[in-house]
């Protein structure tokens, strides 16, 4: 089964939204990696709560960066800002943490302690992992997409959709 159209595929390819994201990921991933060592060692030591906090907002708003040029891209590659069929379960993953990363402001209204707002980021963390490993599986999918047809242009075989 193909990941993209050939159409799809050449759209994805020229398009300046797929080097945005190619951008973007990588730095947010960055921010993850930190944030979350920084979140562990407040909950772990009471010590860092501002600098968590602060590293919280930042992961947060690189994942409404990301999501809404990722929406651009969607639009321009499928057609549809969001939940193209053929990228539902990445925006699936993507909606529930986003969900997950804006309960933050939900439980800082609420007055939560700031052990429990830490421990939910935690677990909105987790949720970005499981999207991000989707995201890295269809990028490995789409380059092996692009190797066959590469190699089917160059021996004059034809590539199946299906």
């Amino acid at each position: 089964m193909s990941t993209y159209t050939p159409e799809q595929l050449a759209r994805r390819d020229a398009s300046v939204w797929t080097k945005v994201q190619a951008v973007l990921a990588p730095i947010q991933f960055l921010a993850f990696l930190v944030s979350f060592g920084l979140v562990i060692r407040y909950l772990a030591t009471g010590e860092g709560y501002m600098t968590a906090t602060v590293s919280v907002w930042i992961k947060i708003a690189l994942l409404w960066a990301i999501t809404i040029t990722g929406m651009i891209w969607e639009k321009e590659i499928f057609g549809r800002w969001f939940l193209a069929p053929e990228f539902f379960w990445e925006d699936a993953g993507n909606a529930l943490a986003m969900v997950m990363h804006n309960l933050y402001f939900l439980a800082v209204w609420l007055h939560w302690s700031p052990d429990a707002i830490m421990t939910l980021m935690l677990v909105a963390y987790c949720t970005y992992l499981i999207n991000c490993a989707q995201f890295v599986y269809r990028g490995i999918q789409a380059g092996r997409q692009r190797r066959m047809m590469r190699t089917g242009r160059q021996t004059g075989a034809v590539v199946r959709q299906g």
